[in-house]
């Protein structure tokens, strides 16, 4: 049997560590940023809520687009969205100015140019980058069994590690030599190296010349897996609404799983470098190293978190059971986040591998809950559901930077800074717990959805 299917997991990850180098361009500038446009805390958190809310709003329609365009288009449209609103950081001044402009018509003035075109050019970001992991997730469930996904999911989820891991060591550096607006033109250029690779490579299983028939059945092996390629009209028929999808105990578990704890992750990737430099002194070139081993942990993570519930369908769980049992271990991991303000006055390293451990745990929570969708719902509809789950976890996003921004600059005000990082790493510790046992209670007991 031939092993296509892992040629696939590869471009996936790729791609997924491209997405996450540009979106985490903006959170290793914040301190160059902030100094040279004057920015406050929730300045900074209206910027990166932008990103956010329309990543969020997005998501919803982003599993729809990919579901219609199918897996090979839709990935490259997003692709070249998100990459162009990268490069479209560098140009934020004048932006911002137009857009100035066009609010000054309508009696709109005062408002910080240079917040305006990071608003818009994040809003461009978040928009393309929605379409990164329904496309992925779609392109798994096309190319994996059941029993395989996992562990594809943390593979390729693991390209938002190494994304993680490479912002940290390239972007300042590129930044102190050739300037803040080199970093988001080189960084966001990369992503049309991978599309080249996508369109020689991606075909849908069926049409795949380089895939073998022994591995084509094994793809399809599980039993509502279905053989027979359908035709336009048929994948036509077969969408599903928004509106029946949410009549479903399974999404909204996943919905909320995703709303629980997407913001603990948003939170560490865009507000991590600045506790670095509130909490330490420590910014630019000096917070490469921490942050790189810090992500470089959740690797770990992102793929042993794919492996994990593996070992409970070898003992005869189903796949959902296995993954909700992994899932709990994994919740407990990010409790040890509570220790990082108490400990962290012996040393930056203390808050740095406890914050590593919760990142990590993270990424292992992630690959197995998008994976939740795909043992639930049949194909035509995973699309659609990881839009669904993603706005709630973008939502999610979008309060824990308000949140944080707001509690950073009420505790600036009182002199302590610190304070407001402590009570955000409580929230993050606590989210997968509550989370968990929020999914468990809608779906105690593996329900595969068959009736749509």
């Amino acid at each position: 049997m031939s092993n296509y299917r892992w040629t696939v997991c590869a471009l996936l990850f790729f791609a997924t560590t491209v997405n996450y180098l540009d979106r985490q361009v903006l959170s290793l500038l914040h301190s160059r940023l902030e100094a040279e446009f004057n920015w406050t805390n929730s300045d900074y958190a209206n910027i990166t809520s932008a990103f956010q809310l329309v990543y969020a709003i997005s998501m919803l329609f982003a599993g729809r687009i990919v579901d219609r365009l199918g897996t090979k288009w839709g990935y490259a449209v997003a692709l070249i969205v998100w990459s162009l609103g990268a490069i479209l950081h560098a140009k934020a001044i004048p932006v911002g100015h137009g857009l100035a402009t066009m609010l000054g018509f309508i009696g709109i003035t005062g408002v910080s140019v240079s917040v305006l075109g990071f608003i818009f050019s994040r809003a461009v970001l978040g928009f393309g980058e929605s379409g990164n992991f329904p496309a992925a997730i779609k392109a798994t469930a096309e190319y994996f069994p059941k029993k395989e996904r996992s562990l594809a999911t943390g593979i390729f989820n693991s390209g938002a590690n190494v994304g993680a891991v490479l912002a940290p060591l390239t972007v300042p550096w590129i930044a102190h030599t050739w300037g803040w607006e080199s970093a988001f033109l080189i960084i966001g250029a990369v992503g049309f190296l991978w599309l080249i690779f996508w369109f020689i490579f991606y075909e849908k299983p069926e049409k795949q010349k380089r895939l073998s028939k022994a591995e084509l059945d094994y793809i399809l092996c599980d039993p509502d897996q279905q053989a027979i390629v359908p035709s336009p009209t048929t994948e036509a028929a077969e969408k599903v609404s928004w509106v029946k999808l949410l009549k479903y105990r399974q999404t909204w578990a996943f919905s909320l799983g995703k709303f629980m704890t997407d913001g603990v992750w948003w939170f560490f990737l865009f507000w991590l470098p600045s506790y670095l430099k509130v909490q330490y002194g420590m910014d630019d070139t000096a917070i490469m190293i921490p942050l790189a081993v810090l992500y470089s942990m959740t690797m770990i993570g992102s793929v042993g978190g794919g492996w994990f519930p593996m070992y409970f369908m070898k003992k005869g769980y189903a796949p959902y059971d296995g993954r909700m049992k992994a899932m709990l271990i994994i919740a407990l991991f990010p409790l040890v986040v509570l220790a990082a303000q108490p400990l962290g006055h012996i040393s930056v390293w203390i808050p740095v591998i406890l914050i590593g451990i919760g990142a990590s745990a993270h990424q292992a929570w992630s690959a197995n809950i998008f994976t939740t969708v795909s043992d639930m719902f049949p194909k035509k509809a995973i699309g659609s559901v990881i839009g669904i789950g993603g706005m709630a976890g973008g939502l999610g996003g979008v309060f824990m930077s308000k949140l944080g921004g707001s509690l950073f600059d009420h505790y600036k005000a009182l002199g302590h800074t610190q304070t407001g990082y402590t009570i955000m790493f409580t929230i993050c510790a606590v989210a997968y717990i509550v989370a968990w046992t929020l999914m468990k209670i809608l779906v105690p007991k593996y329900r595969p959805i068959n009736d749509l």
